[in-house]
């Protein structure tokens, strides 16, 4: 969602971030809607009925013209929002009492933290330079990695599995060289980078979910 934002208000129409915005908006409350409906735990219920009100905060500040005097408390509204659906997953996590659950939950949160690392990334290629945003950025990466390696390290993964997980390590190498470097990379190969990442584990996420489902 901010790597949206901060594209937009860069005034990059890469990937039409515009119409992503708009995208991610309603595929999010659909998602909302979904997990009410399969939920059945008054728990998680409460949980995602705090989501939903957050999230409308969010969505009214996200289709509104991005400003740079905004960008801040959106991207700590936000991280309150991933807390909160941080909280729902696990909770729908228990309620399958398998490990594959925990491993859909890992999966699911790599999705998201791809997302994390090029919005932070680029606020800083916007003239956005805060301490915070970097400490974020180097935990967000550290906890991407860490992750990474339960994944592959899981004894139900398929071939497929694999070779996406692979593809997905291939990607985050470039985040890795990024945030080493001194020189700023172009807004549009940090959008492309994130994306691979967010499709490959998507399918991955998807397949995991089969592999609980097959149970």
């Amino acid at each position: 969602i901010l790597k949206d934002y901060t594209m937009v208000g860069m005034g990059n129409s890469f990937g039409n971030p515009k119409k992503d915005l708009e995208d991610i908006s309603k595929s999010f409350d659909e998602s909302l809607s979904a997990l009410k409906k399969f939920n059945k735990d008054s728990a998680t219920k409460k949980a995602l009925e705090d989501e939903k009100k957050l999230w409308a905060e969010i969505k009214k500040s996200i289709l509104e013209t991005p400003s740079k005097e905004k960008v801040t408390t959106l991207q700590h509204k936000l991280d309150e929002l991933l807390k909160v659906a941080n909280n729902t997953t696990g909770l729908f996590a228990k309620q399958s009492k398998e490990k594959t659950g925990d491993i859909i939950n890992i999966s699911g949160r790599q999705r998201m933290l791809s997302q994390r690392m090029a919005s932070l990334y680029m606020l800083k290629v916007w003239g956005i330079n805060s301490p915070e945003f970097d400490t974020k950025m180097k935990d967000a990466m550290k906890l991407f990695k860490e992750s990474h390696q339960k994944l592959k390290s899981f004894d139900k993964n398929t071939p497929k599995i694999n070779t996406l997980l692979k593809k997905v390590e291939h990607s985050f190498k470039f985040f890795e060289i990024m945030s080493k470097s001194k020189s700023k990379f172009i807004p549009s190969l940090i959008y492309k980078k994130s994306n691979d990442i967010l499709k490959n584990m998507n399918e991955a996420t998807n397949l995991y979910t089969k592999l609980e489902g097959a149970k």
